[in-house]
């Protein structure tokens, strides 16, 4: 190494000086900045394999006001919107307040990274000076080696090793000249250990030179990741501000939905009444048409043991038969058919032969037919269609199995297009299911 290059090294701590402001241990700083991507994963979520997909939630929510609506189907508009709102409201708060103290916990977490960023980077601008100071010290030494190594360079130019060997010449006797010859020997091994002394100085200088720079560039990504860690955590805490404020209003939302359920509880009671009353009417008046026409069985056709009806529409089943309750208002109700959801104006066929007992309007059950099948194990057979778009028989008409007799529709307590399919015994509404197709097809 020149002397030149000695000189260039020296120069080099004064740009180290500028650059290494905040420097950190290689190896401290690689964990850090691990740890702090690893933060910043847990604040996106983008690693989150157990988080719940929000399609999901939104199928749970949308499956939940299908099954309110339905439900509710005979309550009043007002009610039945308002439980509507109630039960999304209902079945999305917990995924919200899940996401509040999610939010929140991350919220924590990100701050705990920044107190934690913050102070490696305050040891790391500590640890910075300190090498500084290394470097500063081992240029310097560099430069005292490179001079005192000068001087011996310098005096081999002037001649010093020339008086040496002189003065080896000159001595008295073999005494004098071993005395001189050891005094000539020191001198060398001077001269020697000063070189080697500089090639030392020079390498350590060298090391801390390389050590600096490391650390000078562990310490920007150091200051980095302190400065993610504080973006992440500002972010977090405007998704729990968000996700706070979403819980409030699903709470607020389905305190207001219950208010107005309650607000309707005298009208939905009433209407309750009206269709229990109405279901009485529907067996009597079956009942009677019955007796009219197939007096004592004379003139009505026998099922056979095993008989199955036709599908009376294409579709698929959204509500099935039977009593449920409503939690809205505390009233069991019976559901007396099975309802098929299809589109609307799909073909609705006649489930078997038989004639058309009614066909009209009928409040609740909007566009209304009903037809007579004959007599299974001694009692009546009919089947019943509702909420009709369009209806294409007549009363006393009859009609043949699988014959077109209206079409469907959402009229009267509907809530999307449907066919509400009933069976009936004597009148008596009975499983529909047992009738059709295992298939439903």
């Amino acid at each position: 190494m020149s002397y030149a290059t000695c000189v260039a090294i020296f120069a080099n701590h004064e740009a180290m000086r500028r650059v290494a402001s905040s420097v950190v241990v290689v190896k401290r700083t690689r964990v850090l900045v691990s740890s702090v991507a690893v933060t910043a994963v847990l604040l996106t979520g983008a690693a989150d394999p157990g988080r719940a997909d929000p399609r999901d939630d939104k199928k749970r929510i949308d499956a939940e006001v299908a099954r309110t609506a339905s439900l509710l189907e005979g309550a009043t508009e007002r009610a039945r919107v308002a439980a509507q709102r109630y039960a999304a409201a209902n079945a999305a708060l917990p995924a919200a307040r899940e996401a509040v103290a999610e939010a929140r916990g991350r919220v924590a977490a990100a701050k705990v990274r920044v107190t934690s960023t913050r102070r490696a980077a305050d040891q790391a601008r500590e640890a910075a000076r300190a090498a500084v100071e290394r470097y500063e010290r081992s240029a310097q030494r560099v430069v005292e080696a490179q001079e005192q190594a000068g001087s011996f360079v310098s005096a081999q130019y002037k001649g010093s090793a020339l008086a040496s060997m002189n003065m080896l010449l000159a001595a008295r006797d073999l005494t004098d000249a071993a005395d001189r010859y050891g005094y000539f020997d020191r001198v060398m091994e001077l001269q020697r250990e000063s070189i080697r002394r500089l090639s030392a100085t020079r390498r350590t200088a060298k090391d801390d030179q390389n050590t600096a720079e490391t650390a000078r560039r562990a310490a920007e990504q150091a200051e980095r990741a302190a400065g993610d860690a504080l973006a992440g955590a500002r972010a977090a805490e405007r998704a729990a501000a968000s996700a706070a404020a979403e819980a409030t209003r699903l709470a607020t939302e389905r305190k207001n939905a219950l208010a107005v359920a309650n607000s309707e509880r005298a009208a939905v009671l009433a209407r309750y009444r009206a269709a229990k009353a109405e279901e009485s009417r529907i067996k009597a008046q079956l009942r009677a048409w019955e007796a009219r026409n197939n007096s004592g069985g004379a003139g009505a056709p026998t099922i056979r043991p095993g008989a199955r009806l036709l599908m009376p529409v294409q579709g698929w089943k959204s509500s099935d038969f039977g009593h449920r309750f409503d939690p809205y208002y505390k009233v069991w109700q019976l559901h007396a058919g099975v309802d098929i959801a299809a589109p609307g104006g799909t073909p609705i066929r006649a489930a078997a032969a038989g004639r058309v007992i009614r066909a009209g309007w009928n409040g609740g059950y909007g566009n209304y037919t009903c037809l007579s099948h004959g007599r299974y194990q001694g009692k009546s057979l009919t089947t019943c269609y509702a909420h009709q778009s369009r209806i294409l028989v007549s009363a006393g008409q009859q009609v043949r199995a699988g014959q077109v007799i209206g079409r469907v529709g959402t009229t009267g307590a509907s809530t999307g297009y449907h066919l509400h399919f009933e069976v009936r015994r004597d009148g008596t509404p009975v499983q529909p299911l047992t009738w059709l197709p295992a298939c439903l097809c």
